[in-house]
C-alpha cells in the first residue's frame, strides 16, 4: 500500500457533519488562496488584487455562515477535515505553482476554483437523503454559483476597461521581457553562431558523426553561456525583465535548440543527404527568427528577415568556405 491512501476516507462514507465541516476548511483555504493572488498581483496589478481580495471576503462570509449552521445543527467543536482527508477530492494548485502563471491564467484558475466548489455542493446534495440536510448542500451550491456573479461584480467595480487594458498590457510586456526577447536572444545565437563550426567541420571532414557531435558540443556549450551571461546580466529588480532565473532558462534552451536543429541532422549516414536536410533546416529557423521578432518585438518583417538572413547567410559561407579550404 502507498503510504498515506490508506487513511483518507471515501465521499460517500462522510457523515452529514463531515461534509459540512470539509465546507468550512475549504472555504478557509479558497479565502487563502485568493488572498495570496492578491499579495502576489499588488505591486503590477493593483485593481485585479483588489478584485481577489474582494473574493476573499466572499468566502469569509460564506465560512462564517457554515460555521454558524454547524453550530445550530451539531454544536460547537468542528471535525478537522480537510480536502486532503477524501480519496478523489478535487485539489487545489499548490501556490508556489502560481508564481509563473499568467495575469488571465491566474484569473481562469480562480473561475475553476468556484466551479469545482459548486460540482462539489452538487454532487453531496444529490447523494443526500435526509431533506435538511440536502437543502443545506443546495443552498451552498447556489452560493458557489453566485460567487462568480459576485466576482464578476467586483471585476466590474475594481477593473474597468481602462484599467484591465493597462494591466493586460503590463503582463504582455512582463511576458516579452522575461520570456520572448531572451529566448529570441537564444535562439538567434544558437541558430546563427553554431553554423560555422558545424558545416565547417562538415566540409573539413565529411563524416557525419564527427560533424553532430562537433554541433552536439557547440550548441549546449552555447547554450549554457548564454544562459549563465543572461542570468548573470541583471537581477530584474530595477530593469522589470523579472526573474533573472527565468530569463536564463529561456536564453539557455533556445540557444541550444537553436544549433541543434541544423546537428540533428547529421545523424543521418549519408553525408550530402544529411547536409541538405540541415540546410533546409537553417533554412527555415531563420525565416522562424525573422517571424518571431515581427510577432512579438514589432520588428518590420522585411527588416527582420533581412537582418537575420543576411548575417546567417554570411556564417554559413563562412563556415563552408574555412571548412572546403
Amino acid at each position: 500500500m502507498i503510504p498515506g491512501l490508506i487513511q483518507r476516507r471515501h465521499f460517500s462514507d462522510l457523515s452529514e457533519q463531515e461534509v459540512l465541516a470539509l465546507a468550512i476548511s475549504s472555504e478557509e483555504d479558497d479565502a487563502r488562496i485568493y488572498r495570496t493572488y492578491a499579495e502576489r498581483l499588488r505591486q503590477e496589478f493593483p485593481d485585479t488584487a483588489k478584485v481577489f481580495d474582494g473574493m476573499a471576503s466572499e468566502e469569509d462570509a460564506h465560512r462564517r455562515a457554515l460555521i454558524d449552521l454547524h453550530t445550530k445543527r451539531f454544536g460547537e467543536v468542528i471535525p478537522l477535515i480537510r480536502r486532503e482527508h477524501v480519496a478523489g477530492f478535487y485539489a487545489r494548485r499548490p501556490v508556489w505553482l502560481t508564481e509563473n502563471l499568467g495575469l488571465d491564467r491566474i484569473r481562469d484558475e480562480a473561475a475553476t476554483m468556484e466551479r469545482d466548489a459548486e460540482a462539489f455542493y452538487l454532487k453531496a446534495a444529490a447523494r443526500s437523503s435526509d431533506a435538511a440536510t440536502r437543502k443545506l448542500l443546495g443552498d451552498l451550491a447556489a452560493a458557489e454559483a453566485g460567487h462568480q456573479d459576485s466576482a464578476d461584480a467586483l471585476t466590474e467595480e475594481h477593473l474597468s476597461g481602462d484599467a484591465r487594458d493597462a494591466e493586460d498590457r503590463t503582463a504582455h510586456r512582463k511576458f516579452l521581457l522575461t520570456w520572448v526577447q531572451p529566448g529570441l536572444a537564444g535562439l538567434m545565437d544558437g541558430s546563427v553562431s553554431t553554423l560555422a563550426p558545424i558545416f565547417a567541420t562538415a566540409f573539413a571532414t565529411q563524416d557525419t558523426w564527427t560533424t553532430f557531435l562537433v554541433g552536439l558540443a557547440a550548441s549546449v556549450g552555447a547554450g549554457i553561456s548564454m544562459g549563465f551571461t543572461e542570468a548573470a546580466s541583471d537581477d530584474g529588480e530595477l530593469s522589470g525583465r523579472g526573474s533573472p532565473v527565468k530569463r536564463g532558462l529561456a536564453s539557455g534552451v533556445m540557444t541550444t535548440v537553436g544549433g541543434l536543429g541544423h546537428a540533428l541532422p547529421y545523424l543521418i549516414p549519408d553525408f550530402w543527404t544529411a547536409t541538405t536536410v540541415a540546410i533546409l533546416v537553417v533554412f527555415v529557423e531563420l525565416w522562424a527568427i525573422a517571424w518571431i521578432q515581427n510577432r512579438y518585438m514589432e520588428t518590420p518583417f522585411f527588416r527582420a528577415a533581412f537582418q537575420v538572413v543576411l548575417g546567417g547567410a554570411l556564417v554559413f559561407a563562412a563556415g563552408v568556405l574555412i571548412g572546403s579550404g
